[in-house]
């Protein structure tokens, strides 16, 4: 293998698949980039078994390709060490004792090869039949849902988000089991079987760094234990996570005894001032009482001291709320809309708290209060 490259499009690519080394995992190969040059062009190939990243340079983007072939050379060295070349063209050349040879005009790098044949095969095969969604609004619903998702592996079904899709729907959903986060997207055409599938949230986390602000269509193809994300040059392969997701439906209400309108931005920075005041023990609680159309936020800590902040607020009825929750949720949760105003809906103090955008219900974020009245 020997060829001539721009450096800034070769390490445009290597940003995409130094995603999908793996950090932790003791077999080699898996921490390794594997370069395969075709006449077509070079592809960049890394996988840590559970994400697997491929990107295409183009032949008209290669200044020259003297001889086509294949290494697997360590991903960390290769991307740190074309990251910091200061000239505008590398050569990259295959030489003997499994060496590859890193040149421009003024440097020179010899790096150590591993077995390019001890490299996991990966099908990357596509279906007759897949998913298109605007790559813009997937970022967005990943980014609204997925810090609900949960840490702990000893649940791995909740450190995933739940797709469901149904005809020109798609429902996804994210939970750790105190709070709820659910985004509802319509879809431009009808799929013809239903999906139910968990997607790791490591994985979705780098899928969503992959992803420019250009307006190219994200092609899913989805399979039976893992998802292909598909697009002009990139293809990104994500496992599933193997189980079935809680009926979180059943955790929503129908109806509600109090709806609340509040301006976002006063009720968020409220929470964020009366958050100073708490403390890890006491859990960032945060107490929220209505009376007629003032809410009034508080915190108190005996050792510490007290907070309040007044706002004024929107009910449908007369009905009044003491409730207290956890602030890091509850800024977590109202930092996912992006409107003026949010809808906050009650049924009694040791019931959910819902947030929606008013008169919308496309995003859903939920928060089990903590019971202190």
């Amino acid at each position: 293998m020997k060829f001539k490259i721009k450096q800034k499009i070769l390490m445009e690519h290597l940003n995409n698949v130094i995603k999908g080394i793996s950090t932790k995992n003791l077999i080699p190969t898996l921490n390794c980039i594997k370069f395969e040059l075709t006449e077509e062009g070079l592809y960049l190939i890394s996988t840590d078994n559970e994400l697997a990243i491929k990107s295409f340079i183009s032949n008209n983007e290669i200044e020259k390709i003297d001889e086509i072939g294949e290494i697997l050379v360590s991903g960390r060295y290769i991307y740190d060490i074309i990251k910091k070349l200061d000239n505008e063209f590398v050569n990259i050349e295959e030489i003997i004792d499994s060496q590859v040879l890193i040149t421009t005009d003024s440097s020179s790098f010899k790096l150590n090869c591993n077995n390019v044949h001890d490299f996991p095969e990966i099908d990357l095969e596509f279906t007759d039949k897949p998913i298109y969604i605007d790559k813009n609004v997937f970022k967005t619903t990943i980014n609204q849902t997925i810090f609900a998702t949960s840490m702990q592996e000893s649940r791995p079904i909740l450190t995933g988000i739940n797709f469901k899709i149904k005809e020109d729907l798609i429902e996804v959903t994210a939970t750790d089991s105190y709070r709820l986060s659910k985004k509802r997207i319509k879809l431009d055409s009808k799929v013809e079987n239903d999906v139910d599938i968990i997607i790791p949230n490591r994985n979705l986390n780098e899928i969503v760094k992959l992803l420019n602000e250009d307006d190219e269509k994200l092609e899913m193809h989805i399979f039976n234990n893992k998802v292909i994300f598909k697009l002009k040059n990139l293809i990104i392969m994500t496992r599933l996570i193997n189980g079935n997701y809680p009926d979180t439906n059943k955790l929503i209400p129908e109806s509600f005894d109090l709806k609340i309108v509040v301006d976002l931005n006063s009720f968020y920075n409220a929470i964020d001032r009366a958050s100073l005041l708490t403390n890890n023990e006491e859990k960032n609680i945060i107490k929220l009482e209505t009376k007629k159309d003032i809410m009034i936020i508080s915190s108190n800590i005996p050792e510490i001291g007290n907070v309040e902040e007044k706002l004024k607020i929107n009910k449908n009825n007369d009905s009044e709320i003491k409730i207290s929750f956890n602030s890091k949720y509850m800024m977590d949760a109202i930092r996912t809309f992006s409107s003026e105003e949010i809808e906050l809906s009650f049924n009694g103090e040791i019931k959910p708290i819902i947030i929606n955008y008013v008169n919308n219900d496309d995003l859903t974020q939920l928060i089990l209060p903590i019971r202190t009245y």
